[in-house]
């Protein structure tokens, strides 16, 4: 029996769409058979410096169709790919290279060279290195060239990592979660159920590729359904109003300041949105947007992580009950537990633990910490939740304090990691802060060292120099010392003293 895996979808769409158009990405525009070729030279190409089963290729780089071309090729040598965030310092790659251990390396000259180039000097490793955005010898495309398209057909087993996406900074560093054939099939499916994709649907990948969001909402759903995945290597409101048009967009994954900036862009005589849905953001569209009568667009809504594949429970699934997440997808099984794993009554709150398809199979060279989170076949989530009687789940926040700022996750011990290397600093607490427009914003809080001087613009540009610029500090408040509890950082009194809140649970789900 041979069974399904990423690799297979794009050799089926070859012979079942031989005219459908698979990916759009600026001046290309390819058919699924003219698509599943490149993946077959980019497998080709790979081999070729020696990339196996379980070897693993890393992608520096903003979105891209060739993203998913190696996802194909990857998938089609049981090999792995990883998609860094683009936005981070030369520092924070170095660490990804080191972590991760590629045997490739795609890189981007545009707009991050200087922090690839930082992090060639500062890696351990000895990769090669491919740049996509150029042509001739060290190139991307130069590699593709030299290679044939036959198939390099072979048995790949579907619990193999395929796609890692770096998340989860636990003891200050991010993990790597390792999602297999199985987990993205079955985020797919379930996605496609949800939103109804089908080979006429047409998603705009405006969504960072390093962030589950965008591959669930529905870059994978309209791919196993032999859609169009179109791509834009950065948001800008214009451009994307301008691609919705053109290409009849179905879906996109857009954040609602982009949204707003779009919708005072939008010209009638010029633009077309009829055929965009908005999900759970319709409403923000002003009356543009045709209601979404689709699952996800009517009861929108779910919890999840990265480390289950996206949202597992969902609204999606018999419809808005009295919890807030919904519930399971046909895919999942869910439990409250209690400290010592005990299943809770119904009404009682715990940690939320999950099986299924859904599961990742770990963090990537993380033994310790994939030991205490996978536990007798369940995944704990750190997450709080609980029951509804209706049979729905309610998530009540994080067990693991997290800020939310747009669609990006921030985790504060991380960034207080760095603040705490400045030599001016003591100690650093981070807290969020409500914003009307990115949910919450980043607030430092910092204890000098006695003697010492520094201005907040100083930490602020310390922070924006090591780690990715969005995880910086807006803000930084001085006090002498930071409050204790229990010997820990009082988060709950740094928040009444100084605004914070708004971190998700209560009303918001986790995505």
């Amino acid at each position: 029996m041979t069974p399904t895996t990423l690799g297979s979808i794009s050799r089926e769409h070859r012979r079942s769409y031989p005219t459908g158009i698979a990916v759009v990405d600026d001046q290309y525009r390819l058919t699924w058979p003219e698509f599943d070729d490149r993946i077959n030279r980019a497998a080709h190409a790979l081999q070729s410096v020696g990339v196996g089963a379980g070897d693993r290729v890393l992608w520096l780089g903003q979105t891209s169709f060739r993203v998913f071309e190696l996802l194909g090729a990857c998938a089609k040598l049981g090999a792995m790919v990883c998609p860094a965030n683009w936005r981070q310092s030369g520092e924070e790659f170095a660490f990804v290279i080191d972590d991760f251990d590629p045997k490739v390396v795609v890189w981007q000259e545009e707009e991050i060279g200087d922090a690839v180039r930082a992090a060639r000097k500062l890696t351990q490793r000895d990769p090669v290195w491919w740049q996509h955005d150029t042509e001739g010898e060290g190139s991307y495309e130069g590699s593709l060239a030299a290679q044939g398209t036959d198939d390099p057909w072979g048995p790949v087993d579907v619990t193999l990592p395929l796609l890692v996406i770096y998340t989860a900074a636990i003891g200050g560093k991010p993990n790597g979660s390792l999602l297999t054939h199985r987990n993205l099939l079955a985020m797919a499916h379930e996605s496609s159920y949800l939103t109804r994709s089908t080979s006429d649907s047409v998603f705009l990948n405006s969504g960072p590729l390093f962030h589950i969001g965008n591959f669930q909402w529905d870059a994978l759903a309209v791919y196993v359904q032999g859609g169009t995945n179109v791509f834009v290597r950065r948001v800008e409101a214009e451009t994307v109003l301008e691609i919705i048009t053109r290409e009849g967009v179905t879906s996109a994954f857009l954040m609602p300041p982009t949204i707003t900036q779009i919708t005072q862009l939008y010209d009638p005589a010029e633009h077309d949105v009829s055929k965009l849905r908005g999900g759970a953001f319709t409403p923000l569209w002003n009356g543009l947007l045709a209601e979404d009568t689709t699952l996800w667009g009517s009861v929108p809504g779910g919890f999840g992580q990265t480390e289950v594949s996206g949202l597992a429970v969902v609204n999606g699934h018999g419809g808005r009950g009295i919890g807030n997440a919904g519930r399971p997808s046909p895919l999942v099984q869910v439990r409250i537990v209690d400290a010592d794993g005990k299943e809770q009554p119904v009404g009682e709150s715990g940690e939320i633990v999950i099986a299924g398809d859904v599961v990742h199979a770990g963090y990537w060279n993380r033994p310790d910490i994939n030991a205490s989170r996978m536990r007798e076949g369940w995944w704990h989530t750190t997450d709080l939740g609980r029951r509804e009687p209706d049979g729905t789940i309610h998530f009540l926040g994080t067990m693991t304090r997290m800020i939310k700022s747009a669609a990006e996750n921030i985790y504060p011990v991380e960034v207080e990691t760095c603040l705490e290397q400045h030599p001016a600093v003591r100690e650093a607490a981070l807290i969020g802060v409500p914003d009307p427009q990115f949910t919450q914003s980043v607030k430092a809080v910092v204890s000098l060292v006695d003697g010492a001087e520094v201005t907040a613009d100083d930490l602020i540009e310390h922070c924006r120099q090591l780690i990715a610029s969005y995880k910086k500090p807006r803000t930084v408040e001085f006090v002498s010392e930071i409050p204790k509890r229990g010997g820990a950082k009082d988060y709950d009194a740094l928040d009444a003293q100084f605004g914070g809140g708004g971190y998700p649970g209560g009303d918001n789900v986790r995505a």
